[in-house]
């Protein structure tokens, strides 16, 4: 049996997961996977559209089936809907109200 595994590369990206101000880190798909899957994502977060949306999309993307763009992207709405802070992505934000 083959226990290879390729690794689906995203833009790297900080999720603000175990409170205030720690931080984890995620460089490919299946790691945004397992911080959808881990026990520090908010419970009521699992309960949501964008939650459902975000692990199915990383699915795809682990299986090459869309861009792993499309499941960064879906990481970070259900992250902002679980209340969860995401870096760089909230730069932006945060230069427009500086």
């Amino acid at each position: 049996m083959n226990s290879s595994h390729v690794q689906v590369p995203i833009r790297r990206l900080h999720v603000e997961i175990e409170g205030l101000a720690r931080y984890r880190q995620a460089y490919t798909v299946d790691e945004l996977a397992g911080l959808l899957l881990s026990v520090s994502w908010p419970l009521s977060g699992k309960q949501t559209s964008e939650f459902h949306h975000a692990l199915a999309t990383s699915l795809d993307a682990l299986g090459f089936y869309i861009d792993p763009e499309v499941a960064r992207a879906a990481f970070v709405d259900a992250a902002y809907v679980a209340g969860l802070h995401v870096l760089p992505d909230d730069m932006s934000g945060m230069k427009l109200a500086g």
